[in-house]
């Protein structure tokens, strides 16, 4: 993958110059030069969001080495079956490790090119699909979603509980995209009981389960609380199947899978892909089990992508989503998202609400965001961007020191996946490791 700092920040606007006499050519040329420059400079250091340092942090290999046998630790002590882990910076990958093994069972090993569940890392792929339909004007954030999906049009609101008495009325506006990426829409995040079990099955189509979801009441006022919400993002994922006029899962293949080369990562791996899946694992009485209960459907015959949650991928491939992330929108010759995008994605967009599921997040537009580093992401400077998923995959993004984390693992029944000691562990001594 080319370094391509050339093409990385922006695409040069017309230069329009009211003057009363010409320019000489080789000045003007000269001028112009030097406010292009000046306008690649802004974009990347961002206004002091995003450091000089987010071209590549680079690293003490010797420290690097570091995070095998401390994963490896995590297996001795029948935590993890096994781990993919990944550190890398904006040119390409700097450590990829795999320790254990990706199904106990049948004694095979983890390999760097495992398939993983990454579940709800999913929504920020999903985002970036919304975001995408933005920067080519089909769209904006703050359009109400009834505009697109009519089904939403007089949703109510759930006003008051009192038993099985339920009363309704109007929210005071609609809920709009916006809503649905920073998770504040007021959308039950699930589905009653047997509609439950056809989403877990697969068994709705994409069309059918966000239906249902609009017929629902808002538990609150749009954005005036944050509330964790799969149904918002496989919303999104809907809207984007009418804007864009094919499935999700095609529509998500085009403009951002194949661009990136990320070959292993799909909502429905094909049977060569399904032999490389990792086995999850529970713990009981202080060993590792097979878990029985994935609460993420099969996917051979499944009817739904499931946009929050769906996707299968790979330490590589995510690493190149993440490297064009931190390429503020840019991988090799493909540019996946503007940079204005990737700016408004990335920054704090809930003011002062309650976010996330560690003390000092905020959230952009499906990705969380360090707001106050604290805790498990304590060693993460302030504007650190990422997502984890419910088998305790994590992924984060430091545009400050320049580095990106992948942590692949799976795993039930984990506290908290989000303040897990092996993300704490990766991410400790990936920063340990930067030069400063």
């Amino acid at each position: 993958m080319s370094d391509c700092m050339s093409d990385l920040c922006f695409s040069p606007m017309p230069l329009q110059v009211s003057r009363p006499r010409a320019i000489p050519s080789r000045l003007a040329r000269a001028l112009r030069g030097m406010v292009l420059v000046a306008i690649a400079l802004s974009i990347a250091l961002g206004a002091g969001t995003w450091g000089a340092s987010t071209w590549g942090a680079e690293f003490d290999q010797a420290k690097l080495a570091a995070i095998k046998p401390r994963l490896q630790r995590f297996v001795d002590d029948e935590q993890l079956a096994g781990a993919v882990a990944v550190v890398g910076n904006a040119q390409g990958l700097v450590s990829l490790e795999a320790v254990g093994q990706r199904d106990r069972e049948a004694s095979q090993p983890m390999t760097t090119d495992t398939l993983f569940r990454i579940a709800s890392m999913t929504k920020p792929i999903t985002a970036i699909a919304i975001m995408q339909l933005v920067d080519d004007g089909k769209l904006a954030v703050d359009d109400p979603v009834e505009k697109y999906l009519p089904t939403f049009r007089g949703q109510m609101l759930v006003a008051n509980r009192a038993g099985a008495e339920v009363t309704l009325k109007r929210p005071t506006r609609p809920i709009t995209i916006r809503d649905l990426l920073t998770h504040t829409s007021g959308l039950p995040g699930g589905f009653p009981e047997g509609i439950a079990n056809l989403y877990v099955t697969r068994d709705l189509s994409l069309a059918e389960a966000v239906l249902v979801s609009s017929q629902r009441p808002l538990d609150f006022e749009p954005g005036s609380k944050w509330a964790y919400c799969n149904a918002g993002i496989d919303t999104l994922g809907r809207i984007v199947e009418v804007v864009a006029k094919q499935s999700f899962e095609e529509f998500l293949a085009a403009r951002v899978l194949r661009p990136l080369g990320m070959n292993d990562t799909s909502f429905y791996p094909s049977p060569a892909q399904l032999t490389r899946v990792a086995a999850v694992y529970d713990q009981k009485d202080g060993k590792l089990i097979r878990a029985t209960n994935i609460i993420i459907g099969p996917t051979v015959g499944a009817r739904h992508p499931i946009p929050a949650g769906g996707l299968y991928s790979t330490g590589p491939d995510l690493a190149r989503l993440y490297q064009a992330m931190l390429r503020q929108g840019v991988a090799g010759d493909h540019r996946i998202l503007s940079a204005a995008s990737v700016a408004a994605m990335t920054q704090v967009q809930t003011g002062d609400l309650t976010c996330g599921f560690v003390p000092g997040m905020s959230f952009g537009y499906g990705w969380a965001v360090v707001n106050k580093p604290q805790e498990v992401t304590a060693m993460l400077s302030p504007g650190t961007f990422g997502h984890g998923g419910a088998f305790g995959t994590q992924g984060w993004i430091d545009p400050h020191r320049g580095l990106f984390v992948v942590l692949l693992i799976q795993r039930t029944g984990l506290k908290n996946g989000d303040a897990s000691e092996m993300r704490l562990e990766l991410q400790r001594l990936a920063v340990e490791a930067v030069k400063s």
